[in-house]
């Protein structure tokens, strides 16, 4: 009955798993679980317990300290390489600190504002890493990467030295690997011996979590200076400055007083500010909320950007808001992605989590749409979802217990989530009927160099001019 190999199916997505065949080991496997995934690199453990076992009768006993053979995860780096990378930073010219995920996990975030203010280098932030570097801060470039700001983008394209910190050199970030940052020098940081040297040689790698690598980086650096040695980029900075001003990350508005989703998701973040938090599904809304929503503070940006799953908006939501109950909830969803995890609304009236969601609805699988609009000859082929108008989402969440709120057109959007704002005991469902050929901007193609980057449809940077 029901029996798979569910440790061979999972273990692509997993750390690690245990199969537990004999109740007097569930302590032990579930303590070890525990500790397998939240030390080192964090990553999910499964633990399959069998039926039998779970019905079996035994004695308790939780161990006293979990001991694994083999399992040392090395958290303190070399100082030597830590001395090298140092150095590189004080004699490099055009360098670029590319923070990813890892320094959120590490919570490194005090550290890496330290390391920007004592070295003075322009900052990008993955996907996974919004909100690590505060979006206000003057040396924070954006997002990298296939939809990343110009400025971001060309920083890591033309500098000389690359200093990535939790970061795993994705192709989302690097777009055609052979042509990415041909000229930079690599210093790789990372916890996971694995992720260094595995895309992109690094000159010098490190291993060590991203908060002790950084802390020490910081005190290596200063070290540098007390030497006489620093760097100097105002050259880099004028040039990178000139990016920020010539391509600033905007839209071009819907026609016919067509709601634009940027501008419905722009006004959710700054309606509902900084303090709250953002999970997105993927896709174009995922992107939208990663461009114009300002994150100021990590954990308030929860997203799959690794595997990429869709309709993991609702219950990352949920997760958020189960842990931090007095904190406001926002699940950024698109109309596709709502409809693989809606049904997790009745969990939420069920259990009183008051999430509250943000549906923007275009009427069709929009990131899909893009691609067949710009790579295939616009044939749309299985991706509308408008034509029959089916779901209706209003009817949708009443029948789950939760508020719905349906807008149309731009003036009705900051009511809307004001009122949104005001429900705090039960789910609201948010639904923004966008203009359906609204797309994402910047884009890399996937498969070409980030030198290809389009600021917008047919407008693409002049490298030649600096433009």
């Amino acid at each position: 009955f029901q029996e798979a190999d569910i440790r061979g199916i999972t273990m692509p997505i997993t750390k690690h798993s245990f199969l537990v065949t004999d109740a007097a080991e569930i302590p032990a496997a579930v303590a070890q679980a525990f500790h397998i995934a939240g030390s080192g690199r964090p990553g999910p453990v499964l633990v399959d317990i069998t039926k039998d076992a779970l019905q079996a009768n035994t004695s308790f006993a939780w161990p006293e300290t979990v001991e694994l053979a083999g399992y040392r995860p090395v958290t303190k780096p070399h100082a030597k390489q830590v001395r090298e990378a140092a150095t590189l930073i004080v004699q490099s010219r055009r360098p670029v600190l590319y923070v990813g995920g890892g320094v959120i996990k590490a919570a490194a975030h005090r550290e890496l504002l330290e390391l920007a203010a004592v070295t003075g280098l322009p900052v990008v932030t993955t996907l996974m890493a919004r909100g690590a570097f505060p979006d206000s801060h003057p040396q924070h470039l954006g997002m990298p990467g296939m939809h990343g700001t110009v400025a971001a983008v060309t920083a890591l394209q033309k500098s000389d030295l690359i200093v990535a910190l939790g970061a795993r050199f994705d192709d989302r970030v690097t777009g055609q690997v052979e042509s990415f940052a041909p000229g930079a020098t690599v210093v790789h940081a990372d916890i996971d011996p694995a992720e260094i040297g595995k895309v992109r040689h690094a000159e010098v790698p490190i291993v060590g979590d991203a908060r002790e690598v950084i802390s020490e980086l910081v005190a290596a650096v200063k070290a540098e200076h007390a030497a006489g040695r620093t760097g100097d980029y105002e050259a880099w900075w004028q040039q990178i400055d000139l990016l920020r001003q010539t391509y600033p990350l905007g839209y071009t508005p819907a026609p016919d007083g067509e709601l634009s989703p940027q501008y419905a998701i722009q006004r959710l973040g700054q309606i509902a500010g900084p303090e709250a938090i953002y999970a997105a599904g993927v896709g174009q809304h995922q992107m939208w909320a990663a461009q114009f929503i300002s994150y100021e503070h990590p954990r308030t940006w929860l997203n799959s950007g690794g595997a990429g799953t869709m309709g993991y908006a609702v219950p990352a939501a949920m997760g958020a808001k189960v842990g931090r109950p007095d904190a406001t909830v926002w699940a950024i969803d698109g109309d596709g992605c709502f409809q693989m995890t809606n049904q997790e609304l009745a969990t939420c009236t069920v259990n009183e989590i008051p999430i509250k969601v943000a549906l923007i609805n275009n009427g069709s699988l929009g990131m899909v749409r893009q691609w067949q609009t710009l790579f295939y000859n616009e044939r749309y082929s299985e991706t509308d979802l408008l034509s029959k108008q089916v779901p209706d989402f209003m009817k949708l969440a009443e029948a789950y217990g939760c508020e719905g709120i349906r807008v149309t057109r731009e003036d009705e959007v900051d009511a809307a989530i004001e009122k949104a704002m005001s429900i705090n005991d039960s789910s609201v469902v948010v639904e923004f009927v966008v203009h359906e050929d609204a797309m994402v901007w910047p884009m890399v193609p996937a498969g070409t160099s980030n030198d290809d980057i389009m600021a917008a449809r047919d407008a693409a940077p002049v490298w030649d001019r600096g433009e």
